[in-house]
């Protein structure tokens, strides 16, 4: 149950501060902090009288029921108080997560003691298989969380179901003196409620991703733990796809000139398939594999964005079956999988892989542009969030310099937290200038700095 918790913790907390190496660190320290306090208060009330201490136990299941319940509802609240930033995310964290870490663990000196008193000279291997449940049960845990509960049922009923089950193991105390009914019945209809009625924290979610679709006027945004992720604009003429999103204007505008009439372009990243829809819209003998690590993404795609869904049930198919007539081919795969193990050449290549609002690491490597490189013939096209010097920025940069003679760079204007799209090509040929400056995009300075690697590689931000 307690690794349960912890991994639903890390997945609520994609909506308001996305996921991270900081948000994860925070959160497994917190939690077994938690455990640990847990640990040392249960091992006193362990030394208490049996009915005192068992009473004790009851309360604190009681507590751990309500307080996980609770915990989608509670971070919600913070951050519509204004928790912010990577001290609000600890902030939060510490407040929602902690108190249940601490209770969730009182039980288990208690467990111990019980286990050794029943067994009269065979203390240690008594002790043993008590720790040894302990762990068998948080493998479980966590495989649920991941598997099962996460992708089924999602978060804020996970954090039910983990209430829940803390009462269930009110049955098991036996002896000492019993609670009031009424204080159970209410903790138990809480739980209930929480689950059944609490405000889901993701529209459509699963192990990877947490979404929501949003129209703004003439938009449909597709919004990925608190992130745009992709846009499309509706007009009236559905044969012209107009992107939404300033970014990829600027990218489709370095395609248009750059590429051929047919070429074959890798996307890693699906996200939205705008630019996948743009190309195979503008050139009717171009080809495209996206590859788009969670399938769920797709499936919200074809829902709710009606130009990149007609373009993939015109044209898309599973990449490892072709089809007659298939120009975008689709697979569900990490990138950094599909790059190491493609056979396929193409012409060129776009990086838009994003968890949350950050690259994921292992995408951001020299050894992930070098496989690239290997396999793509001409120009790539990489996009990140960042500040427009930023630390991201200036890795990935350094690593396209050792690859490529020719890198351009531009970046758009900052929001609120100083951070924006900065936008990198790279060629072996020298870039034509584009026919129309964007206004929103222009020219950045990059500092020299450390390429990324494998072995030390960009540890993400928020």
């Amino acid at each position: 149950m307690g690794l349960t918790y912890e991994i639903a913790a890390g997945r609520v907390l994609t909506p308001f501060f996305g996921t991270s190496l900081l948000t994860w660190t925070t959160v497994i320290a917190t939690v077994l902090g938690g455990f640990s306090l847990g640990s040392a208060v249960g091992g006193v009330i362990a030394e208490q009288p049996r009915k005192e201490a068992l009473s004790n136990v009851r309360s604190a299941l009681i507590a751990t029921a309500v307080l996980m319940a609770v915990s989608p509802t509670l971070l919600g609240l913070f951050y519509a108080w204004g928790a912010r930033g990577t001290d609000g995310m600890m902030i939060s964290v510490f407040l929602v997560f902690f108190p249940a870490s601490v209770c969730v663990t009182l039980p288990s000196p208690l467990l111990a003691k019980l286990a050794m008193e029943a067994r009269p000279g065979r203390e240690g291997s008594s002790l043993g298989f008590v720790m040894a449940a302990g762990s068998v049960g948080a493998i479980f845990g966590a495989i649920l969380a991941g598997f099962v509960t996460l992708p089924l049922i999602g978060s804020t009923a996970t954090f039910a179901a983990c209430g829940a089950v803390a009462l269930i193991c009110l049955a098991l105390v036996r002896g000492g003196k019993r609670g009031s009914p009424g204080v159970m019945v209410a903790a138990a209809g809480f739980v209930a409620v929480a689950g059944l009625a609490g405000t889901p924290a993701c529209q459509y979610e699963s192990g990877l991703s947490c979404l929501r679709v949003a129209q703004r006027g003439s938009e449909v945004r597709l919004i990925s733990d608190g992130t745009i992720q992709a846009a499309e604009r509706i007009t009236r003429n559905d044969a012209e796809v107009e992107l939404a999103l300033s970014y990829t204007d600027w990218i489709w505008g370095r395609m248009d000139r750059d590429l051929g009439p047919d070429p074959s372009v890798l996307f890693i990243g699906g996200g939205g398939y705008s630019l996948p829809t743009k190309l195979l819209a503008s050139r009717p003998d171009a080809q495209a594999i996206a590859v788009e690590i969670d399938p769920l993404v797709t499936d919200v795609v074809r829902q709710n964005l009606p130009l990149a869904s007609k373009m993939i049930a015109q044209t898309g198919y599973d990449a490892a079956e072709p089809r007659a007539g298939g120009r975008l081919g689709i697979v569900h795969a990490d990138g950094r999988v599909y790059l190491n193990e493609t056979q396929q050449r193409f012409d060129a290549a776009v990086m838009d892989a994003f968890s949350s609002s950050s690259v994921p690491a292992h995408l951001a490597t020299r050894e992930t542009f070098a496989r690239l490189q290997e396999i793509v013939d001409g120009p790539v096209y990489v996009n990140l969030l960042d500040a427009p010097d930023g630390p991201l920025v200036r890795g990935v940069h350094a690593i396209l310099r050792e690859l490529y003679p020719h890198v351009d760079a531009v970046a758009g204007d900052l929001n609120a937290l100083g951070r924006t799209n900065v936008l990198l090509a790279a060629s072996h040929r020298p870039f034509e200038p584009l026919e129309t400056t964007s206004e929103t995009y222009g020219p950045v300075r990059i500092s020299d700095a450390r390429a990324f690697s494998d072995d030390q590689g960009w540890v993400g931000q928020r």
